[in-house]
């Protein structure tokens, strides 16, 4: 059985089946609602029923507390509908954003390697090209592991390839299958496009991408895509790693930087004992981008990935120097042990 579900104030009307979520039937339907951990826990995909009747589901009573239920508030990510249903939801309307329903896919693995001793590449490859926005991530299902996994998409659209950067988790059984089990010829099924990761390219602004470890699989696929595109702005890569050995796909944005006079790479190693060839940054990546920048941000877009003390010190360093959050975009998926963890957002920011 399907029912109706509108989505105010844009006026949106989408089928959801009987026990669909709301946020999987918007999704589905090239309609994009907030949302993050996916888990019922972080409480931004949180929206107002205006009529009709549902059930919460797992939602968490943190993330949904006993007086919102009454206010007839719910998670869209665990919330289903029993009829005809009207919501009201904090749609932001982005001149970038691509509307591209999600879908269900298959992919053979067609080349899995190290690409570093703990990030392991993985290229799946499907029947046709999966549509998504360079920035965007995916869903994986892990066989004999509950529950989905979200990675980033490490290339630029347009290829029948999805390729993956998947960093072991010490105790993951997720990643843990991932690097150690998983091998070429295996097939594995995944849902795509989720995030609203991507370049703000109608801004026509100076571009800095921040990217420490496997965060890099997001600014590698955007900046390719503003490649393939043409884009002649300036673009500037700051990497940060621990060790020479940690530091991937450095020969590949050495050669884009001498290929393309508007790209800057700066790859930064934070290892106190560095190797005496290494001629690169020495320090964090907000450091590097402090030195680099001379601490002036003024005029540019910045796009960052990595693992949250990263993000906390470039968004700090970033409005030291003059940028602020509506020029600062973050990708915002999130694990359930990140919800659980409160780790949904820095408290820089205002909102999600």
């Amino acid at each position: 059985m399907s029912y109706q579900l509108t989505i105010e104030p844009i006026g949106a009307t989408v089928d959801i089946e009987e026990g669909q979520t709301v946020l999987d039937a918007c999704l589905r339907a090239g309609v994009w609602l907030p949302h993050a951990c996916g888990h019922g826990l972080c409480a931004t995909c949180k929206v107002q029923v205006l009529e009709g009747e549902f059930e919460h589901g797992e939602a968490s009573p943190f993330a949904l507390m006993d007086f919102e239920r009454d206010e007839r508030k719910i998670l869209a990510c665990c919330a289903t509908v029993e009829c005809d249903t009207v919501i009201e939801a904090e749609v932001d309307e982005d001149p970038d954003a691509q509307f591209i329903g999600l879908q269900d896919f298959s992919g053979r693995v067609v080349k899995a390697d190290m690409l570093t001793p703990t990030i392991r590449g993985i290229w799946l490859e499907v029947d046709e090209p999966v549509q998504f926005q360079a920035g965007q991530y995916i869903m994986l299902k892990v066989p004999g592991v509950q529950g989905e996994r979200a990675f980033s998409i490490g290339n630029a659209p347009g290829t029948n390839q999805v390729e993956l950067h998947i960093r072991k988790v010490p105790g993951g059984a997720a990643t843990g299958w991932l690097h150690d089990e998983l091998k070429v010829g295996d097939t594995l099924e995944f849902t795509a496009p989720l995030g609203r990761f991507f370049t703000r390219k109608s801004a026509n602004l100076p571009m800095i991408f921040l990217a420490g470890g496997s965060g890099l699989s997001s600014p590698k696929a955007m900046i390719e895509e503003l490649f393939n595109e043409g884009c002649t702005l300036p673009i500037t890569l700051v990497q940060g790693a621990r060790n020479e050995s940690e530091l991937y796909y450095y020969s590949h944005f050495v050669e884009l930087a001498a290929k393309h006079p508007n790209f800057t790479y700066i790859p930064a190693l934070s290892d106190a004992d560095i190797s005496e060839n290494w001629t690169g940054a020495k320090g964090f990546v907000h450091e590097a981008l402090k030195a680099h920048f001379n601490n002036d941000f003024r005029g540019h877009k910045a796009y960052m990935c990595g693992p949250p003390p990263m993000i906390e010190a470039c968004i700090s360093t970033l409005m030291q120097g003059q940028l602020f959050e509506r020029d600062i975009y973050t990708e915002r998926f999130l694990t359930s042990a990140d919800a659980e963890g409160l780790a949904k957002k820095s408290p820089l920011f205002k909102h999600v």
